[in-house]
């Protein structure tokens, strides 16, 4: 048993990581492209499990419904973690540590071999979910840049890049050291995306195949 606070506090941060990364981890890609008997995503495309992937089925539907579900993820996993504490000093700090980790399971799902998704739509329902402004911020951004050049790759990085300084210029400290430590996540997740914009051999958004 915890013999004071300061055990109970740290035994329930790692209670709160752990449901973040265990609901963050739920593939909800593969599940639904299954369930639809499109067969298995990691084998099309980029096989990656998230929704630009399933986009590339050619069913726009389950594209969205993977969209609303992996971002909606990430922001239930912050509420239900900001609610351990209501209008406490943990609060936030409890929906940062489950957002994080959620974003953490979507990209690295142990049901998969740790081999996941890029966590772009966890992200930004973590964000919306902790800071609605700089989450709005961030979708925003994503919108106008995959409007402009129809990357989602190139879209996802200037949107997350861009979060922490929308939290910065909002004085939300610890909200733009979360954005922060997810746009590097980002970063390294899209490497190859990264070497393909530059290379200009990216799919563009709506293509099924790369």
């Amino acid at each position: 048993m915890p013999e004071n606070v300061g055990d109970l506090i740290s035994m329930a941060h790692l209670i709160v990581a752990l449901f973040g990364y265990l609901l963050g981890s739920i593939p909800f890609g593969l599940v639904l492209t299954r369930l639809a008997g499109l067969g298995d995503i990691r084998e099309i495309g980029s096989g990656n499990v998230g929704a630009t992937n399933v986009l590339r089925t050619g069913n726009k539907a389950l594209a969205l419904l993977t969209l609303l579900l992996d971002a909606g993820k990430g922001g239930i996993a912050a509420l239900i973690a900001y609610h351990l504490y209501p209008g406490g000093p943990n609060g936030l700090d409890f929906a940062i540590i489950a957002g994080l980790a959620a974003v953490i399971g979507h990209n690295f799902p142990v049901w998969l071999k740790f081999r996941g998704g890029k966590g772009v739509a966890t992200t930004l329902g973590t964000l919306l979910a902790i800071s609605w402004q700089v989450g709005l911020a961030a979708c925003v951004t994503w919108a106008a840049i995959a409007a402009l050049f129809r990357y989602s790759s190139l879209a996802a990085l200037v949107a997350l890049a861009a979060a922490p300084i929308y939290a910065g210029l909002m004085d939300l400290e610890k909200v733009a050291v979360l954005a922060a430590l997810l746009a590097v996540l980002a970063i390294i997740r899209h490497h190859e995306n990264i070497r393909r914009l530059l290379k200009g051999e990216e799919s563009k958004i709506g293509r099924k195949k790369e």
